[in-house]
């Protein structure tokens, strides 16, 4: 087999294990990656302004806001004026908000941090430089992207594996 195949299905491989772990966690905790970082943001920060939370999830207040509406009708978040300035909307865990934080899966990014951090620092170099070499391949060093494992629209679940045949890397 050679290296650009070897290389095409770690690719694959690695985007299967995003779509089966965005999967598992939908089926789990009805919540998509998205989701259950925004609720862990919001229980690390505290309330916390949509702003402040946006950036610290690296996704645009606009996504943000989404998935904000998404997770208040299921009655895992509040959001309210802030006292101080009537502009800021803060958003606050409810007591059902903690409760799925506490039932879902740890985050596949989370289970990849802690594998990461045992490798050596020329290791982790290495594979920086590698990755980055491999998205500039593919045209792709300019995206934006969050740090979030997560395959699809940043608050859809993921979208199934249909036509995955007629591509050779994928299929594998």
């Amino acid at each position: 087999m050679s290296q650009e195949i070897e290389v095409l299905i770690t690719i694959r491989k690695i985007i299967r294990a995003t779509d089966l772990y965005s999967r598992q966690l939908s089926k789990k905790s009805g919540l998509t990656a998205p989701q259950l970082l925004v609720l862990q943001a919001i229980q690390e920060m505290g309330a916390v302004a949509i702003s402040r939370l946006s950036t610290h999830v690296s996704l645009s207040q606009a996504t943000v806001t989404s998935i904000l509406d998404r997770l208040e009708t299921r009655g895992l978040v509040a959001r309210h004026r802030s006292t101080m300035d009537k502009r800021v909307v803060h958003a606050t865990l409810t007591p059902q908000g903690e409760a799925m934080i506490l039932q879902a899966p740890k985050p596949l990014q989370d289970v990849f941090s802690a594998a990461f951090e045992k490798l050596e620092e020329w290791e982790k170099s290495m594979i920086v430089a590698s990755l980055q070499r491999v998205a500039s391949m593919m045209n792709a060093e300019h995206i934006d992207a969050s740090p979030m494992l997560h395959v699809g629209i940043a608050d859809e679940p993921a979208l199934s594996n249909e036509g995955a045949a007629s591509n050779p890397v994928a299929s594998a």
